[in-house]
């Protein structure tokens, strides 16, 4: 898929990778890019540095992502790609209170599958579409020290999956995108957490990587190369994968 001349909606397009994103389909010759995020002011200033379309949007609420997709298709046209980018992180445990528990969920997993119930029958009736949903690379492995975040990236990733498997057959392509670490308000003060081990990402490097995934029509985004090989390595022997993960936990959480 090209992005010129196409209609793409990001969420989270304030800032971070939403951002990135945004700013990296303007060069592309997008035709309308529509800047969504629950700060709309900084979605206005992004949105008017490339030219784009700010609309607010609450994404842990289905009404919002809702009303957003009828808003751009009634407003602007159809969507081509719509990044369902925003997303939170909640450190801590069990002893995480059910209600954080709750919103990172709606934020991180329920606004995926919000943003695709909307969305997916108005493309396959027009003959297809793209998603490119942001988890994580929590979700192909985990996040020593956050519970939460690891747990809804995991099924952030297992949705994406479900729908490139379940509607790739009627013109639906998915794209789902795990990082590593990536420069952000979501990661500061975190600059030396497990998730930056390899290094963190600028979002101008995410976005590169993601047009260049739309472009392929790949599924998997991972813009830390290592990623791969960490994953080969989690097949290929489980047992000796979670022994690696425990000391990189008791590495970071400061247990000897």
């Amino acid at each position: 898929m090209e992005l010129k001349d196409k209609i793409v909606v990001v969420t989270g397009a304030a800032g971070g990778i939403g951002k990135g994103l945004a700013e990296r389909f303007a060069r592309e010759d997008a035709r309308t890019v529509v800047c969504a995020d629950i700060d709309i002011d900084a979605a206005r200033q992004v949105a008017e540095i490339i030219g784009g379309i700010a609309i607010p949007c609450d994404v842990s609420t289905e009404a919002e992502i809702k009303k957003l997709i009828a808003q751009v298709e009634d407003e602007i046209g159809p969507i081509d790609l719509f990044c369902s980018n925003a997303g939170i992180l909640t450190l801590g445990g069990l002893d995480v209170p059910d209600a954080q528990w709750q919103r990172i969920w709606e934020i991180n997993v329920m606004s995926h599958v919000w943003a695709a119930r909307h969305v997916v029958p108005r493309m396959i009736a027009r003959g297809g579409g793209y998603l490119l949903n942001t988890a994580s690379a929590a979700g192909l492995l985990n996040q020593p020290g956050a519970a939460p975040y690891g747990v809804t990236k995991h099924a952030a990733v297992g949705l994406a999956e479900w729908l490139a498997l379940t509607y790739g057959d009627q013109g639906i392509r998915v794209s789902v995108l795990c990082p590593q670490a990536v420069r952000s308000e979501m990661t500061r003060g975190h600059e030396f957490s497990v998730a930056s081990i390899d290094g963190m990402l600028e979002p101008e490097d995410v976005a590169e990587a993601c047009v260049e995934a739309i472009r392929e029509e790949q599924f998997l985004v991972l813009p830390h190369p290592q990623v791969l090989d960490y994953i080969r390595l989690k097949t290929a022997d489980y047992d000796r994968w979670i022994g690696g993960m425990r000391k990189l936990n008791r590495q970071f959480s400061g247990k000897t």
